[in-house]
């Protein structure tokens, strides 16, 4: 029976990536100047097989079969029809390579440069039935890796000397991608998943009763199994940080990260109050590393950045993305026109 999913020639015979196949002949991790996050289990190349999954359905692109001859060879050019920081070309080219080993990829941008709109920045040649069924994902991966580059990296200027992390608010089984994303545009890594670090937060403080019970059932959880982690809490209150440092001063403690959650107070007139969130900085010194969380978008960041705090982490990073403009195209002499027609080129 055919196999639709990359809308090949019946008889012509497809190499595959298995699933648990964590590099390609084509593509090696170590060699990319910014790796993906390592995670013990989330599987790239499944997530891309899935992708591709579900663009084709049980039939393939019907459009691609019905329309180009599936001897055709083409060369399609990637064109920025805004500016940004672009995110996602090694994951792009992962993509056309599970559709079809033979397709060639170059580029003149690598992940992480800057792109300003018109700029073709790279191309795609090789059999046209392989090259329209991967555009569109390829393209859906690029530009949202992109987006949240572009973030990433107007975020982070403006917090220096803090370092801007991303949450877990990533879209559901995207996670390694966005926080690859988030690495690309300058950013840190929050923890990956509830597996490799300890974060008390609000609820697990009431559940404990109380984020001094919460703290001592963390350290005895550790020691028991003889784990080390890091280990962070989240504070709500100056009288809560004083709870944390006076636990800490007189017990043994894993801990190594205070979060001082919205301590940074907006404005009627849309600036941001950081008093509170200075008074925690300053009661922590050096003793914990510090992070804050709450009220961070890009105007009121770089006032949290010169805080003394250490790191600022925003879910915006990647819960409130907005895709980077990219387009794939064989005609780049119409798309140009058109792209200068409606202002996107």
């Amino acid at each position: 029976m055919c196999n639709h999913l990359t809308c090949l020639n019946p008889c012509r015979k497809i190499v595959r990536m298995s699933a648990t196949q964590t590099e390609n002949p084509r593509i090696s991790f170590e060699s990319l100047p910014i790796k993906p996050p390592s995670h013990p289990t989330y599987d790239l190349w499944g997530v891309i097989k899935s992708a591709l999954s579900e663009d084709a359905g049980d039939r393939g692109d019907v459009t691609c079969l019905a329309t180009i001859p599936s001897d055709m060879e083409v060369e399609a050019h990637f064109l920025a029809k805004e500016n940004g920081i672009i995110a996602g070309i090694a994951l792009a080219e992962m993509v056309f390579h599970e559709v079809d080993p033979s397709l060639k990829v170059e580029w003149s941008q690598k992940d992480g440069d800057s792109v300003h709109k018109g700029l073709d920045f790279g191309k795609v040649y090789g059999r046209a039935h392989s090259i329209v069924v991967a555009e569109r994902v390829a393209l859906n991966f690029m530009q949202r890796m992109s987006g949240v580059a572009t973030l990433t990296k107007a975020m982070a200027d403006l917090a220096s000397p803090a370092r801007i992390l991303e949450t877990r608010k990533t879209a559901p089984g995207l996670r390694l991608v966005d926080k690859w994303a988030v690495l690309i545009g300058g950013g840190r890594n929050h923890r990956m998943g509830l597996f490799d670090m300890v974060m008390i937060k609000d609820n697990h403080i009431s559940i404990a009763g109380g984020i001094t019970n919460a703290l001592k059932s963390v350290d005895l959880y550790l020691e028991q199994r003889n784990l080390q982690m890091e280990v962070e809490v989240e504070t709500r209150t100056i009288e809560e940080v004083d709870k944390v440092l006076d636990y800490a001063s007189q017990t043994e403690t894993s801990l190594t990260r205070i979060m001082l959650d919205n301590m940074v107070v907006p404005l009627p007139n849309g600036d941001v109050d950081v008093t509170m969130l200075e008074q925690a900085v300053n009661l922590i010194g050096r003793r914990f590393e510090t992070e804050a969380s709450g009220n961070v978008t890009l105007e009121t960041v770089h006032k949290i950045g010169q805080t003394g705090v250490d790191y600022i982490s925003s879910g915006a990073l990647t819960h409130s993305v907005k895709a980077l403009d990219i387009s794939l195209k064989i005609d780049t002499e119409l798309a140009l026109q058109v792209g200068r027609r409606t202002q996107r080129a």
